[in-house]
């Protein structure tokens, strides 16, 4: 099934990378940082990327963190995922933290996040005072246990 999504791109920076899926059928796009900035274990900050999206109608984009720096560095999305609206037409920004020991440095041209696609559907919202039964019903938090 092909479902193919026409994206447009805008660099405003020179140095901005256009952001690419490594391998065809990939769900991210990597995306790059524009700026150097060290990061110190429990900081956080706005990394710029030099680009600005024109999502289709009824589609977002989410800023995903990138499995390999979370694992070797403890670097994540901090609001992950981050949120870009169809309307939002502003440079894109990741805010990363840096959970880890040690002070990280984020260099130009480094991918630090993923931005993956997603179709939004349109939502009516139906007041009500009851709703149907389930199983789970209003258990939460660890209700299925861990073994």
């Amino acid at each position: 099934m092909n479902m193919s999504i026409q994206l447009k791109i805008k660099k405003t920076h020179p140095n901005a990378v256009l952001p690419k899926q490594a391998r065809e059928g990939d769900a991210g796009m990597d995306l790059s940082a524009v700026e150097e900035k060290v990061l110190l274990p429990g900081e956080y900050a706005l990394i710029k990327t030099g680009l600005q999206i024109e999502l289709p109608e009824g589609t977002e984009a989410q800023v995903r963190p990138r499995s390999g720096l979370a694992l070797k560095h403890g670097i994540t999305v901090l609001n992950s995922p981050g949120t870009i609206d169809a309307g939002y037409r502003g440079e894109i920004g990741v805010i990363l933290i840096n959970h880890g020991k040690e002070p990280f440095t984020i260099e130009k041209g480094m991918r630090i996040a993923q931005l993956v696609i997603q179709y939004v559907p349109q939502v009516f919202i139906d007041e009500t005072d009851e709703l149907s039964v389930t199983e789970r019903g209003d258990k939460g938090f660890g209700s299925s246990g861990v073994k």
